[in-house]
């Protein structure tokens, strides 16, 4: 599968894009977001909100661990990080398969849990404000996900 590539420069970039790829996405969609930390997953996730219709403040479920927000689609905002054993049977197989949008930050922990087909985004630091976005589809619906994304996203 081909990589895709995209870099911000601000949040309002990543806001910006986030709300551009949500446009993109349906029921039973899942995000792996991975970086580290500070790189900007959460306020991705947050432009993702937005563009899905969700006014609530979104904030990184580190202690809970999932959080649930309604909008276009349902939106599950997952932060795996404090999970002790990978295996740990919390339902997300529910979520993956819903009729929500799933995003996971640090979806490496749970990699034997996720489903078939989903979207890595790695995001790096490339300075201070400049994040480096790369999308790695697992499937075919993500890489036309991608291929459809990234067409209008340099399009415009």
């Amino acid at each position: 599968m081909k990589d895709y590539q995209i870099t911000v420069h601000n949040q309002e970039e990543t806001f910006s894009m986030a709300q551009t790829f949500s446009k993109f996405l349906r029921e039973g969609d899942t995000i792996a977001l991975e970086g580290d930390l500070g790189a900007g997953k959460t306020t991705f996730t947050k432009g993702l909100a937005i563009g899905l219709g969700i006014n609530k403040n979104i904030s990184s479920p580190t202690f809970t661990i999932i959080k649930e927000y309604k909008g276009i689609f349902p939106l599950y905002h997952m932060d795996v990080y404090r999970l002790k054993d990978s295996t740990e049977d919390l339902g997300f197989d529910e979520y993956f398969h819903g009729d929500g949008i799933t995003v996971i930050e640090w979806a490496h922990i749970i990699q034997d849990q996720l489903p078939e087909q989903f979207l890595t985004i790695e995001i790096k630091f490339v300075d201070l404000t400049t994040r480096q976005f790369l999308f790695k589809p697992v499937g075919i619906r993500y890489e036309q996900l991608c291929e459809e994304f990234f067409h209008e996203y340099f399009s415009n």
